[in-house]
């Protein structure tokens, strides 16, 4: 029954289909009655659209009659019907399976529905707990962190309060050398610091600690001084090297920062112990240092009558004394410029017994090299040690050193005022000055301040003296009567050789930290000694040898100033100045007697042509012509013996060779300017001319007479 009423559905189904095929049915009378509502315009739609179909477009064009042609479509219709009936009635049975198959899918959906419906309701409920959940959580990790920061606090409070057995029996039993023993010492002052911070804010708890914190303290402050103090003690033992017990004492500052900061009595007593002690360790020890230092100086030095323009009574030279060999020379620097060389300056110490036992000799300055270097490099240790160990700096530690090395310093600068007052070499103390400055300078770089005042007052000391050396030395030249010099000739004096030797070794030092009261000094003593050479120079009675004289003592004191000081020095181009000038004065006395009249007639001659007076030279013929003829015959012998003279007269040989060549070159000169004056329309004519030595061959002639050295 069900399979028949859904084949009628499906044929009920299809009526549209076979409605939309064969046309319109007839006529609906609702249509008819609704005129209203169907309008003309939709029917003439319906119409062009039945027009418009393909099967009555084609039953148009044939002819056919459509009454007849509907009746055979719906007999086909029915039989479509009729078969489809036949094929639904045939599978019915899957029909029906296919109905039940849906009823149980809407079954099961509606079961889904309402399984999701339930799902959907406890997922609300979920979310509402999981909200209650994170308000929970966030409260819980609130009073977490409050709880963990009060355990921290307490924790940290008990940690400070609590004393540890451990602590107890270490404080008590360990030898303070022990890692341990320091390691709960400062546990110890920690906690101590602790306590007094907590009692300040009143904690009750405080009280339950402090008389066990105050005993541990009390037997940590008795082992720790008689440890310090048994240090301190191990200093005052003869020949000990107190520089390891210090070492051990840094080892253990954190000793003296217990005691300051905890019992300032003891740690006071244990400062003024060290002060007393090592005051009068560095004392004793750079006292006898410096007597023995003493004892291994040259035997001779100089005195008060060693000045520079003091006469040789012996007739010698100064250099010559028999006395002066194994003595520290007072002109002469030598190789004692090396004692503020880099090599020398920051050597080792003298040891006074070896020097001793090898009989060798020192000059005061490198035995006050060897005292200030010792002074310098113990300052140093002990200022750096009273920093770090008593935990000074600024003008505590300036005051706590000056404690610990005063005396020492006391004595130092007793000593050099005792010396320097009768000391007369020059370079000795120009020398300790310069040491002064540079040791001044190594401090500077280690950042050491200590004895910047000490060095000050050393320089006091030694700068007035240097000074008034410098002007014992300039008045005795003041003083100096060339008359009272004995015998005298024309090689270089004695008394310049040793202005020329003191002046390049102040130079030569005085370049590397240039002073200008030393230029000044060193000026004056020159203006003085240039003074002297012509006040001798004008006891020789030709003017020959006063030249020869002067030229002598320029070269030698040239000489000597270039081997130290450089060519810029204003010494060196003073006397360069002076040598020339008076080089050239005697090339033009040199060539006066040979060869005067011929260089008396050119100069007359071009005075002549300046003024344009030629025609006065024709009455001088005769005299032209004995002049030539006097050139050509005699200049062989004249240059000769010009030569010869010169090298007897100059002792340096270079010197006196530069002479030579400067006179034949004036020569050659002198001989081309008498051609250009013969040569003049009113000479021109001259027999004489014939008779002239052509110049190019007289330039060859003179180079074999020049000398070579």
């Amino acid at each position: 029954m069900e399979a028949a009423n859904m084949a009628a559905a499906v044929v009920r189904g299809t009526e549209p289909l076979l409605e939309a095929e064969l046309g319109p049915g007839p006529p609906d009378p609702e249509l008819e009655l609704g005129g209203d509502e169907l309008v003309l315009e939709d029917v003439d739609v319906h119409i062009q659209a039945n027009l418009e179909d393909a099967l009555v477009q084609e039953a148009l064009k044939t002819g056919v009659d459509l009454r007849q042609y509907s009746k055979q479509v719906e007999l086909e219709l029915q039989g479509v019907e009729r078969a489809s009936i036949r094929d639904y009635i045939k599978e019915s049975e899957n029909i029906a399976s296919l109905h039940n198959q849906i009823t149980a899918c809407d079954a099961i959906l509606e079961r889904m529905e309402q399984m999701l419906g339930s799902f959907q309701s406890d997922l609300s409920s979920i979310s509402s707990e999981i909200r209650t959940l994170q308000e929970q959580s966030v409260a819980m990790n609130l009073r977490l962190r409050n709880r963990r920061l009060v355990r921290l606090q307490l924790g940290q409070l008990l940690e400070e309060l609590v004393v540890p057995g451990a602590m107890i029996s270490t404080i008590l039993e360990a030898p303070v050398t022990e890692p341990e023993f320091l390691e709960q010492l400062q546990e110890l002052n920690g906690k101590i610091n602790s306590v007094k911070e907590q009692a300040f804010r009143e904690t009750v708890a405080c009280a339950d600690v402090q008389h066990i914190l105050e005993k541990l303290k009390i037997k940590a402050v008795t082992k720790i001084r008689d440890f310090v103090l048994q240090k301190i003690y191990s200093f005052r033992k003869p020949m000990t090297n107190y520089q390891i017990p210090q070492n051990t004492l840094l080892k253990y500052r954190f000793f003296y920062q217990f005691l300051l900061g905890n019992e300032r009595t003891v740690a006071q007593e244990l400062r003024e112990q060290y002060v007393d002690t090592m005051s009068k360790i560095y004392l004793s020890y750079f006292k006898s240092y410096t007597s023995r230092l003493m004892k291994i100086q040259y035997e001779e030095v100089a005195e008060k009558d060693d000045l520079m323009g003091v006469e040789d009574t012996a007739r010698k030279g100064f250099f010559s004394k028999p006395s002066l060999r194994s003595r520290n020379t007072v002109f002469t620097l030598g190789n004692r410029g090396g004692v503020i060389g880099a090599a020398e300056l920051e050597a080792p110490v003298l040891v006074p017994h070896a020097a001793q036992r090898s009989d060798t000799r020192y000059p005061f300055e490198s035995l006050f090299r060897s005292q200030h270097y010792a002074l310098l490099d113990n300052s140093c240790r002990e200022y750096l040690f009273l920093c770090d160990f008593f935990m000074v700096a600024g003008p505590s530690a300036q005051e706590l050193f000056n404690a610990v090395m005063g005396k020492t310093l006391a004595m130092f600068l007793k000593h050099m005022d005792t010396y320097v007052s009768a000391c007369y070499d020059g370079i000795a103390v120009f020398l300790c000055i310069h040491i002064v400055l540079r040791f001044r300078s190594i401090m500077a770089k280690r950042n050491v301040p200590a004895v910047e005042r000490y060095w000050d007052t050393l320089l006091e000391l030694l700068w007035p003296r240097f000074e008034l050396i410098l002007e014992l030395h300039i008045q005795s030249i003041q003083g100096t009567d060339p008359q009272r010099l004995g015998c005298l000739d024309t090689r270089p004096h004695y008394i310049t050789r040793r202005y020329a030797e003191f002046s390049s070794a102040i130079v030569s030092i005085n370049q590397t930290f240039p002073n200008e009261k030393t230029n000044a000094l060193l000026g004056q003593l020159q203006v003085e000694v240039e003074n002297f050479v012509l006040r001798v120079a004008a006891e020789f009675s030709s003017r020959k040898e006063q030249l020869i004289f002067l030229i002598n003592n320029y070269d030698m004191m040239l000489g000597v100033l270039m081997e130290r000081a450089v060519e810029e020095s204003k010494e060196v181009e003073g006397f360069q100045q002076l040598l020339s000038a008076r080089t050239q004065e005697f090339i033009e006395e040199l060539l006066s007697p040979p060869f005067g009249g011929m260089i008396a007639f050119v100069k007359e001659a071009e005075a002549l042509l300046e003024k344009g007076q030629l025609e006065r030279l024709r009455g001088e013929e005769a005299r032209v012509t004995q002049l030539a003829r006097g050139f050509s015959s005699t200049w062989k012998s004249s240059v000769e013996a010009l030569s010869q003279d010169v090298m007897r007269s100059f002792s340096n040989f270079k010197n006196g060779t530069g002479i030579i060549q400067g006179a034949l070159t004036q020569l050659i000169q002198y001989y081309h300017r008498f051609h250009k004056v013969l040569a003049q329309p009113p000479l021109r004519s001259l027999p004489a001319r014939a008779e002239l030595i052509n110049i190019h061959h007289l330039m060859v002639e003179l180079k074999k007479h020049k000398p070579n050295f």
